[in-house]
């Protein structure tokens, strides 16, 4: 099926209307609603986000995607002016080390069950993940179908922000020695939930790891 071919004007039309469309809106915005509000194929809608990612790289604005969705932010670089003239609070810069690897693991795995991640971990993920979802780097996202229905988390549009991410996609790549079906590890005998909660008030203090780095 041929695309419907338009002039130069009217592509430029087409990017100010998506513009305009994306400003307005809420939230993230499906690219199938953008096509059908403004009558063109998905694939016209694309390109013209592309235009507009190439026209963003040197201003104060980015299009963040997430699945098949995209919405309108600003730069990550400019988040601490931005939050300062909102008088919003920042985020601490770092986490702890318990918050970073239930992070890590939704963010490769996601959507993902409190009891997947605490298999991964071999430790209960109860108060890193309060800590995630009250800082807005998570948020549900469904529930999976089976007994007890339980609640499945992924990364939130914070999230992309936070790390300065456009798409899933620029996560680093994961070591090509991991071994996805490797046995999770195991806590120390005795060791208790109250170990975490402790880890998490230490966060300060801890070393930047390489998706911290990222969020610098």
């Amino acid at each position: 099926m041929t695309e419907p071919t338009t002039s130069q004007n009217q592509t430029t039309d087409l990017q100010g209307l998506i513009e305009s469309i994306l400003f307005v809106a809420s939230g993230p915005v499906p690219i199938t609603r953008l096509a059908r509000t403004l009558g063109v194929t998905a694939s016209v809608v694309r390109k013209a986000l592309k235009t507009l990612d190439e026209t963003y790289a040197e201003r104060g604005l980015r299009l963040l995607r997430i699945d098949n969705t995209v919405q309108l932010t600003t730069a990550p670089e400019n988040s601490e002016m931005v939050e300062t003239f909102l008088g919003i609070e920042v985020l601490p810069s770092r986490l702890s080390q318990a918050a970073l690897e239930v992070l890590s693991i939704i963010a490769y795995m996601q959507p993902v069950t409190r009891p997947q991640i605490d298999e991964v971990r071999g430790v209960n993920s109860d108060g890193a993940l309060r800590t995630l979802l009250s800082r807005g780097l998570l948020e549900e996202v469904g529930r999976l179908e089976g007994p007890g229905r339980p609640i499945l988390y992924g990364t939130s549009p914070e999230f992309m922000q936070y790390f300065g991410l456009s798409d899933l996609a620029e996560l680093p790549a994961l070591p090509e020695n991991l071994d996805p079906d490797a046995e999770p590890a195991t806590s120390a005998e005795g060791e208790s939930d109250t170990s975490e909660a402790e880890s998490e008030a230490l966060d300060e203090s801890e070393e930047p790891t390489e998706m911290e780095t990222q969020a610098d």
